[in-house]
């Protein structure tokens, strides 16, 4: 037997006993008299309810009762075992108080439950319903110390709505509300529903406040229901405003003056007599907008595009968090806040108070990091970031970064030598549309247009170095929180390879020579090719993962089209020998497109389903014969496929182990496709696991001589590889740490009939482990 020593080692051996044992009978430590609650079950006695309807009310019931049992797996109770086996801790600390009290679960005793108050709950609830003459009852049911409520419901007929009144005045307010009486919830034969009620409440407020009802409040509106005028269980209901509504809740109010505080700091700003500071020398008026902004640090046309009221306009919600929204979006305010104070009573106006504490302008941010990848590659990085968020007084962002990093390879089957990079990049980010064009946005998010410059050097040691020059102007906007337009009209991409050494050409070429043969691999030579890649790319994403619902989706959708004006003018044709230039260097010429489609389901409030399915293609036409390298699609690594190391998958049933001289698996390919799944669960708090499965593969368009088996064909089926493994997720709030643990089932470069792992493994062999299983460590989610 084996001692665990460590209090790691007790914590496992606690926990695992309890999972062991908890089957044994947590009734022998409770005290003389005491029983173990074990929950509650609801019969109702109704003969007009339909099977459907029984089971949607029972477990609504059954939702409501207090106190709940203690929690159970497989019908064991493995949190109440820990608890009642854990000795009372002498401190508030420790692992014997973390065991008893944070792990275990203090028992839930007959005694606890108060059955007069769940009958009222019972009661109550199906009043609500409808079920006015609602009746319940107790009993329990015990033995071997364990006891069970059982609680009788009689729940009566079900009344119906008979009729829907709106009693029409003379008021303004009452004409709004005859205006959309006709889209009422509350429809004639449905059951009396007070949920419903109140929902109809809040659909009358809201088209209220978007009327200019400022003040109106759903407590302002009544339901009277009538059942004394029929004598079947059918109820009048009567929807009409509380007698005591106050005046102002009744007037439509509009704007009169639309003031804008921009650096607003309640400090040192004096308060008036609503609590809004008074207006000061420094008032500027801009259009409509009166802006105090003493130090001039804003251009007052960005409050102009933000803002949506103007003088005389009636007041609505929908213009009022639309501005809210517009405001924040900018991205240089800490807080915003809205308040309408009253101006002028009789003619029933509001001035609207904008108070905007700005975000500090300039911050300069240092991060470094060290980093291992699945290539055998350990390495660190620097990255100095500066950001000023207001840079010509408009809200434009402006962002800027040099970076250094180094990957030295430590061990693995090939020898890649080392990589150096070094960078710098930079960003201007206006917010709204800079085009010839007008564009007019009714979005709570403001548009932006985004300008990048960037600069790469890399280099891989005694291999060969490139610089890398990139440079877009685009577009960003939203139409509401699901859906988002991303458009670079032109994104250019400049590669130029410098010292490239002869030990890389041998690569390329091959070598001869008996004693030190190197198999020829003319595919490196597209890693330092010269490119120049240069035209639009588009993509939109939608997604409502956002939302508190069981069933949600993310998909994003992405168009690449390089080259192809300027091919179409110039005639360009690669295949027939009518390569064309510019600035020396044949561009490339490609249509490419890509989708990556989620879709993620709640089990309960503890697990979920994720899926993700990913399809693209890249063709190359015209000036090009195949894809840029940078441009192609890859699998595999903690991402991906996580049975296989990074972009060492295909193309199809391509062996990468063929390429026994090269310095690196850096499989591509023009075609992908990639399925994966994955079931997460929370078993602790911050601790989650997870089962996953993954598959997919890469292919090329045309054939390749030197990597055979990698054109798609009507067989790409048979060459999906497989993995399938566990995760650790460790979700602490600020980042999630996750471990993957993954094997491959399947593995497509293996020989046709013999793909499937399960034979080819000796699980009594030490190597299996090692040449089996890929180990991933990575931050966030896969998908």
């Amino acid at each position: 037997m084996v001692k665990l020593k460590t209090s790691y080692g007790k914590i496992v051996a606690t926990l695992s006993f309890a999972v062991l044992f908890s089957s044994c009978s947590n009734t022998k430590f409770l005290q003389e008299g005491q029983m173990l609650y074990t929950g509650a079950k609801i019969n109702i006695k109704n003969d007009t309810l339909s099977k459907k309807e029984k089971s949607n009310l029972k477990e609504a019931l059954e939702d409501e009762l207090r106190p709940k049992p203690n929690s159970s797996f497989l019908g064991l109770r493995p949190k109440l075992y820990i608890y009642n086996i854990t000795k009372e801790p002498k401190k508030q600390k420790g692992l014997g108080y973390w065991l008893k009290y944070k792990v275990g679960e203090k028992p839930v005793l007959l005694g606890d439950v108060d059955r007069e108050f769940n009958k009222k709950i019972i009661v109550n609830y199906s009043e609500n319903k409808g079920f006015f003459n609602a009746k319940a009852s107790s009993d329990t049911i015990s033995k071997n110390k364990k006891a069970q409520v059982l609680y009788t419901l009689k729940p009566g007929a079900r009344y119906l709505i008979s009729q829907v009144n709106f009693p029409e005045d003379s008021t303004v307010i009452n004409s709004e509300i005859q205006a959309i009486k006709d889209k009422t919830f509350l429809k004639a034969g449905n059951p009396f529903d007070l949920d419903v009620i109140k929902a109809e409440r809040q659909r009358i407020d809201e088209h209220l406040k978007n009327r200019g009802f400022y003040y109106f409040s759903p407590d302002n509106i009544v339901v009277q229901a009538d059942s004394t005028v029929l004598k079947e269980p059918k109820v009048e209901l009567f929807v009409k405003l509380k007698n005591n509504t106050p005046q102002i809740s009744k007037e439509p109010f509009t704007i009169d003056k639309t003031i804008v505080f921009a650096d607003y700091n309640l400090e040192d700003v004096k308060l008036g007599k609503y609590g809004i500071p008074y207006i000061t020398d420094s008032v500027e008026v801009y259009e409509d907008l009166y802006v105090i902004d003493p130090e001039n640090k804003f251009k007052p046309k960005i409050f102009d595009r933000a803002l949506y009221f103007n003088k005389g306009d009636l007041y609505n919600r929908k213009d009022h968090n639309l501005s809210l929204n517009r405001l924040i979006s900018l991205g240089v305010f800490k807080f915003v806040k809205n308040e309408f104070v009253v101006s002028d009573s009789l003619n029933h106006q509001f001035d609207a108070y904008y108070l905007l504490t700005p975000r500090p302008f300039q911050s300069l941010r240092l991060e470094t990091l060290g980093k291992t990848n699945s290539a055998n590659y350990t390495g660190g990085e620097v990255n100095l970031n500066w950001t000023h968020r207001n840079f010509f007084r408009g809200a434009e962002q402006l962002k800027a970064a040099i970076y250094g990093a180094a990957d030295v390879q430590v061990g693995g089957p090939k020898d890649a030598n080392n990589i150096i990079r070094v960078g710098a990049n930079a960003q201007l980010s206006i917010p709204r549309i800079v085009a010839p064009f007008r564009f007019n946005s009714s979005s709570a998010y403001v548009p932006r247009t985004n300008i990048n410059l960037g600069y790469e050097y890399l280099s891989r040691t005694e291999l060969y170095t490139l610089h890398n020059f990139n440079t877009s102007f685009g577009y960003v906007w939203k139409e509401n929180e699901r859906k988002e337009h991303d458009l670079k009209v032109i994104d250019v991409t400049l590669v130029k390879p410098q010292n490239v050494t002869d030990k890389y050409l041998e690569q390329i070429n091959g070598n001869p020579d008996p004693n030190n043969f190197i198999k020829a691999n003319p595919s490196l030579q597209r890693v330092i090719d010269p490119q120049l890649i240069f035209g639009p790319t588009y993509s939109y994403t939608y997604t409502n993962t956002m939302l508190p619902q069981k069933n949600t989706f993310y998909y994003k959708g992405s168009v690449d089209l390089a080259g192809t004006i300027t091919g179409l003018v110039s005639g360009a044709d690669a295949k027939a020998g009518k390569q064309k230039e510019l600035f020396n260097i044949p561009f490339s010429q490609y249509a490419k497109m890509e989708h990556d489609f989620r879709y993620y389901r709640k089990v309960n409030d503890k697990s979920s389903i994720a899926t993700r399915f990913i399809a693209g293609i890249g063709y190359p036409y015209g000036n090009s014969t195949t894809m840029p390298y940078v441009k192609q699609f890859f699998v595999g690594g903690s991402n991906s496929i996580r049975a296989f190391r990074s972009r060492t998958l295909g193309p199809g049933s391509y062996d990468p182990r063929n390429e026994e001289a090269s310095f690196f698996f850096d499989q591509s390919g023009d075609i992908k496709l990639e399925l994966n799944a994955e079931y997460r669960a929370n078993i602790y708090k911050f601790l989650n696991v997870a089962v996953f499965a993954d598959a997919g593969n890469v292919w090329l368009i045309n054939e390749d001589l030197n990597k055979p088996g990698g054109k798609f064909s009507k067989d790409f089926a048979k060459e999906i590889a497989v993995g399938a493994g566990v995760g650790l997720r460790l979700d602490f709030s600020i980042l999630i740490l996750r471990l993957d643990l993954a094997m491959p089932l399947r593995v497509p470069y293996y020989e046709e009939g013999d793909r499937w792992t399960f034979d080819r493994i000796d699980f009594g062999s030490r190597d299996w482990r090692k040449d089996n299983l890929i180990l991933n460590i990575a931050i966030g989610y896969p998908f």
